[in-house]
This record gives structure tokens, sequence and C-alpha cells, in this order.
């Protein structure tokens, strides 16, 4: 079987610290095999996830995140997939049958205030919005997933020529996998309840932002303040204390210099693509933080 894809285009993704994280995963799976938990308590849209999940294969693995709607779509996709895909075949088919670039866009906009009004007050209203989110993703602007002050999305269109709303591979593949993987929405720190030893954190936290105007992204209604930053690694000093392992990125900031400086820090390259402006993209530095 094909290895599985993130099914959403997510700002911060970490495709390109694959082979980074690549290499110290090797060293954990020369040490344990594959008889180690793997918990991801920012899952966001799975990068790291689906490549430790195909190349490793750990024996237990247990993702989390604070936003719901994001939860609710790993959930769809791992229990109610075909449903799911009935509903984006035929939001795609919609799609496609607006042959403007203003009737596009005037459906794209009547999705997005359907997808803010929908309750999910039963089952088939996840999937329905979750399709929705799906729809919502590949055709906005540079994939992103930002909410205003009342948590309603309010990414603008996002004009592209022909996108894939609907990859029923990738999404069959996704759902075999994630049949697997414990499914948690909430606080990142409940996850160390779910910790047996070994245990392999990998965090990828709402990164602090390298400048004032750089933070234009809101991935839901909570911000991830200093503080929080404080709360994680504290986090991260339980984690050390309970024998298990954690590998944590973030921007290259001296405050996490500072802070982490009990701990490896690596600074690695990686790619700035969720800039709002073009010029501003490309080749940045990246930390990569552990406790081994």
């Amino acid at each position: 079987m094909a290895a599985p894809k993130p099914f959403l285009k997510w700002a911060g993704g970490k495709r390109q610290l694959i082979g980074e994280i690549d290499g110290i995963f090797e060293a954990i799976f020369s040490r344990f095999g594959p008889d180690f938990t793997y918990i991801e308590p920012f899952v966001g849209g799975g990068a790291i996830l689906f490549h430790i999940l195909s190349k490793f294969s750990p024996k237990s693995v247990i993702i989390n995140d604070i936003n719901v709607h994001l939860i609710d779509a790993y959930n769809a996709v791992k229990y109610n997939c075909k449903t799911l895909l009935e509903f984006l075949s035929q939001i795609e088919r919609q799609y496609y049958q607006r042959k403007t670039e203003a009737d596009k866009k005037k459906f794209y906009l009547q999705q997005r205030c359907l997808f803010n009004r929908l309750a999910t007050n039963n089952c088939q209203s996840v999937i329905r919005k979750t399709a929705l989110l799906l729809f919502l993703n590949k055709t906005c602007y540079n994939g992103l997933y930002r909410v205003n002050k009342k948590g309603e999305f309010n990414v603008p269109f996002g004009r592209y020529k022909n996108p894939k709303i609907c990859d029923r591979e990738n999404l069959n593949i996704v759902h075999k996998y994630l049949e697997k993987v414990t499914i948690i929405s909430g606080d990142f720190a409940q996850t160390i309840h779910y910790a047996k030893k070994p245990t392999v954190f990998y965090l990828d936290p709402p990164y602090i932002p390298l400048s004032v105007t750089s933070c234009f992204t809101s991935y839901s209604s909570e911000e991830f303040n200093l503080d929080q930053q404080m709360r994680l690694k504290k986090f991260c000093d339980a984690i050390q204390a309970s024998g298990n392992y954690f590998i944590l990125s973030n921007s290259d900031s001296k405050y996490l210099y500072e802070l982490y400086q009990d701990y490896n820090i690596k600074r690695v390259k990686a790619r700035r693509s969720i800039n709002s402006k073009g010029d501003k993209r490309g080749a940045i530095f990246e930390l990569l933080i552990t406790n081994f």
C-alpha cells in the first residue's frame, strides 16, 4: 500500500523537516524497534505523523489538537471515510459546474458561510462539515486555516485553476493508517497521560513569531502566547523526568535558546511558504530541540 500523505494543507507543515526528524527516529528505532509509543500533541496536517506511521509503525500512536474541526476531520476519515467521500465528491462536482472564476468564488463563499453556520450535533453533520473543511482548504487562499475572534473561518478565495478537491486514493490510504491511531482533542498537556515507556513525543506548537507582522494566522480562537510557551517547556521537563523522549520544533528564537539551554538544540534550514507576501517566502532557520 502506498504511503499516506496529509489530506489537508496546513500552515507550518513539516514536510521540509522530515529528513532531519527521520534521522532522529532511525536512532530510536535502532534501539527499540517498533516497540514504542508515539504521541503528537499538536498534530496539525500530520506530515510527520504519516511518515512515522508508514516507515516505523510504532506499537501505539496518539494524536491531539485543540482545533476541534481538525480533530473531527481525522475522526471522519478514520470512521466514516466512505460517507465523507460521497459528500466531498458532490461538492467537487458542484464547484466544477461553475465555469467562471466569479461563479466559483461565489460558490466558495456560500460554502464558507455554511461551514461557519453548520452545527455538529450528530455524526452526519460532522462528516458534512469535514467535507466542507476539505473543500475550503483546497480552494482558499494559500491553504490557510484562520479564524476570526468569533471562531469563524475567514480565509478568502484562492483562485486555483484546477485544485484536487477529492483525493479519493489518498483518503482511503489515510483511513487505513488511522485505524491504529487514538485521536483526542484538547490541551496538549493531557497527552502525558498516554505515555508509557518508551514514548516519543513530537511537539510542533504554534511558533514564536519572528516579527509582529509575521503572526497573521490564528489556528484556533485560543492564543498560544509566551505563557503557553513556558507551559510547554514545563511539559518537556515532565517528559524528561518520566524517562521518555521529545522532539520539539519551533522558530529560531533567542528566547528559546535560553529557555531550553539544558537540552540539545539544532538549527536547521526550513522554508517559509505561508507569508502573505510572496517575496518574503523562502529559506529560513528553525530549531529542533531534543532531550536525547
